[in-house]
């Protein structure tokens, strides 16, 4: 599936969210393990203190660089993707990390519901530019986040705005399923090319996740707090696929704990899905991603 790979020693790994919980804790342990870091952040305060935290888990000489964008915004991940591709001759580890959950409806600055902007359309239009790199450094890897909470969910194919009855936690379930389902067309469309595509369930870990929301949402997961995860525990698949050189012998699939899971995939819904997904992020930059 995968020409060899040594671990990512001395390799390019960008990953998004890397400022907290699950992203923070898998760069601190990329960083141990000597890859050289980029980690995407929207606040300067706590991108100084990961980069602090990443830099003393890797040790005298660990690279850490910080891109800066707000993910919900389609041309601030434009900008991202320029911004990588200016800096960096090679990419060999893309994480897809970056992930949010709102109880109530809101849109991201194109009018686009929120979790589906970050969750989805964020990680593909990202991937999506900077596929000719990641190709260009094959061996190559593209790591996405996904969740459990995609079990049970549908895509809303009559109403991927999120227009009627709104529900956060179906819609976070949806997003999710979009992460799997993108993730398994990727890789089909990456056959042959020495670049792998996998996704992964973190688990219920303990960070910052859903405290935005406030209220009764903020209080149950804090009440969640003692049944969660500890997030390096949470990154370990995220790390295991990014640095084990026997992660590479699959494409395409979904993950929980190092061990692949089933996931139903209906390949049309993921082409529909990967069509849909292109038009939405070209109605706001018709040159096309």
């Amino acid at each position: 599936m995968e020409q060899s790979w040594p671990g990512v020693r001395g390799k390019r790994v960008l990953i998004t969210g890397g400022t907290g919980g699950i992203g923070l804790a898998a760069a601190e342990a990329l960083a141990a393990r000597g890859a050289r870091l980029a980690i995407v952040a929207r606040n300067a305060a706590r991108a100084a203190d990961a980069v602090t935290r990443i830099a003393a888990a890797g040790g005298p000489g660990t690279e850490v660089d910080v891109l800066t964008a707000d993910l919900s915004s389609l041309a601030e991940v434009r900008g991202l993707a320029k911004e990588a591709l200016s800096r960096y001759e090679r990419i060999d580890v893309l994480a897809n990390n970056a992930g949010a959950f709102y109880v109530a409806r809101q849109l991201s600055p194109d009018g686009v519901e929120l979790t589906w902007a970050v969750n989805h359309l964020a990680p593909f239009l990202l991937t999506a530019l900077l596929l000719d790199r990641l190709k260009a450094s094959a061996p190559a890897r593209i790591i996405t986040t996904s969740s459990a909470a995609h079990r049970g969910a549908h895509i809303p194919w009559g109403d991927l705005r999120a227009d009627g009855p709104y529900r956060g936690f179906a819609r976070y379930g949806q997003s999710k399923l979009a992460n799997i389902l993108f993730t398994a067309e990727l890789a089909r469309r990456l056959e042959g090319t020495g670049v792998t595509a996998t996704c992964f369930h973190p688990g219920f870990v303990g960070t910052g996740f859903g405290k935005n929301n406030g209220g009764l949402t903020a209080a149950a997961f804090a009440l969640l707090g003692p049944l969660t995860r500890r997030p390096a525990r949470g990154a370990d698949t995220l790390v295991w696929l990014a640095d084990a050189p026997e992660a590479g012998r699959s494409t395409g699939q979904y993950f929980i704990d190092r061990r692949p899971a089933q996931a139903a995939v209906d390949p049309e819904a993921a082409r529909r899905l990967w069509a849909e997904s292109e038009a939405a992020v070209n109605r706001t930059e018709p040159s096309g991603i």
